[in-house]
């Protein structure tokens, strides 16, 4: 008996749904592009729920007639290629003939449809791909795709559909991936019936700041350049625009939109050593290439794009970013204005030297280690004075010698100065009774044997601006001083964070960010628990908000950038569990306000680190699982010798 036979065509489309219809995003896509290729200027977005209950495109394109609304919603009928060589010369969004027939068939889709020349459109109305009615009606040039109840035939891709937040972030990011290519299209945007996103019909730069906000327009640098592989045109950010999260970077080849790692290094190349490590750029780079140099047929998405010369449209794509970045003074100059500055006399070899060149008076039988008790100490006059109390500063008793006055300080004895220069833990012995044990004990992970930190207040060295290095019972302990940071800063916030308790530091000038419309599903939560941490931030309408004041500690940190970093993090995160969020904020809160790498620390600072580290929850790794602490024991440092 023959077992193999071909599906139904209600079941294949629903199989091609799966690959081409992900969510409501996926809808709005393949809709708005056929619209974009039927030639629309204006096109309107309405989406309820998310999606969920209904997504309606609204264009003003040339229409379809009687028959071509039937056709269209058959697999594999389009009007964009003829034969298989049509592939590589495409110049349309669309070409393959499955985005109507993928929709109907997980959609109760309804299509109002006319042609300029006719006097009536056509209505059409279908259910899981089943026609249900056709009729005559009367209705705009153009074409309105009305559909409903998306996958309500397929519950468990239903049930796998994210939050409404979620999604809705999703509709808002392929808007945005649209609206960048077709500036010369007006284009509107509509969530639960409340206009979202209104973007007439402008020239590229203003289209990029009507969707992301005026201020990205200070940090625009156009660049452009023409070869006979491809036209390169677009914007990139001026290197102070860098920021860890949420820029904006945009590929975009032939109108189309494409992610491209590859090309993304060779941007991150040409701003090398410009932008701190780790930091992103944010760039709108559109690529004119020849249609038969590029294969968008390689993933159902076609967001992945080969390219036949990829390597030498990479040097041409590093030379046109570094050119930009040149010519339009992306980099600081040095200043040479010297209006209004003092003068400074030019040097004259012929001119009589008159000035008496100093001397330096030596006492060479000065001993400072020859002194009496009853001798008192010498200062010299001036700037050193001061010294005598700078940071990390000690005196004999263990007290900073910068809240004492001179005529305080009492030298040691003579006979004790040995004593300064002998290694604080060498004999533990010797050290028991004068140590101050932490109450806190740690686990060597190797051999579980508690070991616990000795002689309070001398223990500590800074090894290479960015360890802690202490003794303890059985070898030596290394601490990282940023994670350690983190993991104590991390646990306040949070703490913060659930009694409502954090304290706010406000700023003398209130300052403004402006957000894009896409983040507006998250800010509402975002800001709710950025002020729960102690921000002080107000709505100002139009998607700007005042910030006027940041928790306290934070000294030194730009508000603004703070604040876009924290809300661009957490709708990059996408979560919609309140905890998570609050763990999030407090994470990427604690990673900017922790010591940075290379701050020296004094005796003071690495011991009150290392106590409140060995009082958080968990003192061995961050909140992202990084580990804190790294033991040797004796036993190893011994084999070592």
């Amino acid at each position: 008996m023959d077992i193999i036979q071909l599906l139904p065509d209600s079941v294949a489309n629903q199989i091609a749904a799966g690959e081409v219809i992900q969510r409501p995003a996926s809808v709005i896509k393949e809709l708005v592009e056929n619209a974009i290729d039927a030639g629309a200027k204006t096109i309107k977005v309405f989406v309820v729920d998310a999606g969920r209950t209904s997504i309606q495109i609204v264009d003003d394109g040339c229409g379809m007639s009687e028959t071509d609304a039937r056709l269209s919603f058959e697999r594999h009928a389009t009007s964009k290629i003829r034969k298989a060589d049509d592939l590589f010369a495409l110049h349309t969004m669309g070409f393959r003939g499955e985005a109507l027939a993928s929709v109907a068939a997980v959609a109760q889709v309804t299509l109002q449809t006319r042609r300029a020349e006719d006097e009536l459109g056509t209505r059409i109305t279908l259910e899981g791909s089943r026609v249900i009615s056709q009729e005559p009606v009367a209705c705009a040039v153009g074409s309105n795709f009305c559909v409903e109840n998306l996958f309500f035939n397929v519950p468990a891709r239903r049930k796998f559909l994210k939050s409404n937040t979620t999604e809705m972030s999703n509709i808002n990011q392929t808007f945005e991936r649209i609206v960048l290519v077709y500036p010369q299209i007006s284009f509107v945007l509509y969530n639960n019936g409340q206009e979202a996103m209104n973007l007439p019909a402008a020239s590229l730069r203003q289209r990029i700041i009507d969707v992301f906000g005026k201020k990205i327009n200070q940090t625009l640098l156009p660049l452009e350049t023409s070869t006979t592989l491809c036209k390169i045109r677009g914007f990139v950010g001026k290197p102070e625009s860098a920021r860890k999260k949420g820029a904006k970077q945009f590929f975009f080849v032939n109108g189309r939109y494409m992610k491209h790692p590859y090309f993304h290094k060779a941007v991150l190349m040409a701003f090398e050593r410009l932008v701190p490590s780790g930091d992103q750029v944010p760039y709108f780079i559109y690529f004119d290439v020849n249609p038969e140099d590029i294969d968008v047929n390689i993933h159902p998405v076609k967001t992945e794009i080969k390219f036949e010369n990829e390597q030498a449209i990479w040097q041409i794509l590093v030379a046109t970013v570094r050119d930009a970045v040149g010519k339009f003074s992306g980099v600081t100059e040095i200043d040479f204005d010297v209006e209004g500055r003092p003068d400074i006399p030019v040097y004259n070899p012929d001119a009589p030297f008159d000035a008496k060149q100093p001397t330096i008076e030596i006492d060479s039988s000065y001993n400072p280690f020859k002194c009496t008790p009853s001798d008192e100490p010498q200062y010299l006059d001036g700037p050193s004075r001061a010294s005598s109390g700078s940071r990390g500063s000690r005196n004999g008793g263990g007290i900073p010698s910068s809240s004492l006055g001179l005529g305080d300080y009492k030298p040691r004895q003579t006979q004790e100065w040995e004593s300064l220069y002998r290694p604080s833990a060498i004999n533990i012995d010797d050290t028991a009774e004068n140590s101050n044990i932490f109450s806190s004990v740690l686990n060597d992970e190797e051999d579980d044997d508690q070991v616990s930190l000795l002689n309070r207040g001398h223990e500590h060295l800074q090894y290479s601006g960015r360890y802690i290095v202490t003794q303890v019972e059985n070898g030596l302990m290394f601490t990282d001083q940023y994670r350690a940071d983190v993991r104590i800063l991390f646990e306040y916030y949070m703490h913060s964070l659930e009694t409502r308790t954090s304290s706010t530091q406000k700023i003398l000038f209130p300052e403004v960010v402006q957000f894009p419309p896409s983040y507006s599903p998250y800010l509402q939560t975002a800001i709710s628990e950025m002020c729960s941490l102690g921000f002080e931030i107000s709505d100002e309408g139009n998607g700007s908000y005042s910030v006027s004041g940041i928790p306290g500690g934070l000294d030194g940190l730009d508000a603004v950038t703070l604040v876009n970093e924290l809300v661009s993090a957490v709708v990059e995160y996408g979560s919609d569990v309140k905890s998570e969020i609050n763990s999030f904020l407090a994470l990427q809160l604690a990673e900017r306000a922790a010591t940075p790498y290379g701050e020296i620390l004094s005796q003071e600072q690495m011991e009150s680190i290392m106590e409140r580290l060995l009082e958080c929850e968990n003192y061995r790794y961050t909140p992202d699982g990084k580990t804190i602490t790294v033991i040797w024991s004796n036993s190893e440092i011994e084999q070592r010798f």
